[in-house]
């Protein structure tokens, strides 16, 4: 397999990944009235995992 194959089927994923995070039934879980340090529950969840999800692009694009 061709390494830019690799590459483009991984950073598929990773949108993917990143669709299924931010569909309904995810962002539901954590549609709570619940407090963490004072911030709902969902911010949080979107705050967290949204830079993971740039770091994961960040990795899948620098790796070599």
């Amino acid at each position: 397999m061709n390494k830019p194959d690799v590459k483009g089927q991984r950073l598929a994923a990773a949108f993917l990944l990143g669709c299924l995070l931010f569909n309904y039934p995810f962002m539901a879980l954590f549609n709570r009235s619940d407090l963490v340090f004072g911030i709902p529950v969902l911010y949080v969840y979107v705050f967290v995992v949204w830079p993971l999800l740039i770091a994961l692009l960040a990795l899948v694009i620098e790796r070599k």
